[in-house]
């Protein structure tokens, strides 16, 4: 295996800080161990997302795999539990796991993903597809979304307060409705937690699969959110965004089968808390200058549009 991307040490380095410089001098002396375990050898040159090294290898076998070890981080902890409970259903297989390191060996789907397709319709169709495929009856042990409707109602409240928005009080007391009222009661069904176009990917055994879920376990309905927020940049041009998305959402919830108004509600709520996080932390593709200006906006009309039903 060659070297770690440079492009990845870096934005682990400015993302981590010192955990992470220790971590990235230990990690190639992991994947080389790891490899010996599970009797794999490299297959190209490695890759990375945003917290993890990618390495595609073929097994004793011969059949191609990916090893993954990411930056050890609590929102990693139930990726395998979750990957496990699928069974390649709708998602990459899980081969083996090394929980202590973050570490899996996990089927090899493409590097095409179903961000780079330019047909929005498909788009919201192949995801709402793989949102019904993953709702599938989840196992103990796993984080309920439930238990976080409390700490999403007092986040809300202590956001209108202090943040400087231009969030009209209905956008926020819809959201806070929807906490209350969707939050606490939510079906045992498994969720990817953070299903965008980026997190499909093209593959041969099937044509997309699903791959970095967060592991969680509620309503299906709370991924229309995931998915439509993630869409927003491809609103940017549209002439009329509240008609783009409230299509997206229609399509999306078609194909996974899912109450409407339900998806609206999660997808409002959704919207309203990432207006609120930008401007706190602001967003993955710009956390400063006017790009993070453009997008902060576009958030907030997309939570003023689905504050409205259609």
């Amino acid at each position: 295996m060659s070297g770690t991307p440079e492009t990845f040490a870096r934005t682990t380095l400015g993302r981590e800080g010192d955990r992470a410089r220790t971590w990235l001098a230990e990690l190639p002396a992991l994947v080389e161990d790891l490899l010996a375990r599970w009797a794999c050898v490299p297959d190209g040159e490695a890759l990375h997302g945003g917290v993890g090294l990618v390495v595609p290898v073929r097994r004793r076998t011969g059949d191609p795999a990916v090893l993954k070890v990411s930056f050890p981080h609590p929102g990693n902890v139930h990726e395998p539990d979750a990957l496990a409970a699928w069974r390649g259903y709708g998602a990459v297989v899980l081969y083996e796991r090394d929980d202590d390191h973050f570490a899996m060996l996990l089927e090899r789907a493409r590097s095409t993903t179903l961000a780079q397709v330019d047909d929005g319709d498909e788009v919201a169709a192949v995801a709402g597809g793989l949102n019904r495929r993953l709702a599938v009856p989840a196992p103990p042990g796993l984080p309920r979304l439930r238990e976080r409707a409390a700490a999403w109602e007092s986040r809300l409240r202590a956001d209108a307060r202090e943040s400087a928005h231009t969030l009209a009080p209905h956008v926020v007391a819809a959201a806070l409705a929807t906490a209350r009222e969707l939050g606490f009661d939510q079906p045992e069904l498994m969720v990817h937690g953070d299903l965008h176009a980026g997190n499909v990917l093209r593959a041969e055994r099937e044509p997309w699969l699903a791959v970095d879920p967060k592991g969680l376990v509620g309503d299906p309905a709370y991924d229309a959110g995931t998915f439509l927020k993630s869409r927003v940049p491809t609103f940017r041009d549209v002439g009329d965004l509240s008609r783009a998305a409230h299509r997206a959402l229609d399509i999306f919830v078609e194909a996974a089968g899912l109450d409407r108004e339900r998806a609206r509600q999660w997808a409002q709520l959704r919207a309203v808390q990432a207006a609120f996080s930008g401007r706190r932390h602001g967003f993955r593709r710009a956390r400063t200058g006017p790009e993070l200006t453009r997008l902060t906006a576009l958030i907030d009309h997309l939570a003023e549009v689905l504050t409205r039903r259609s």
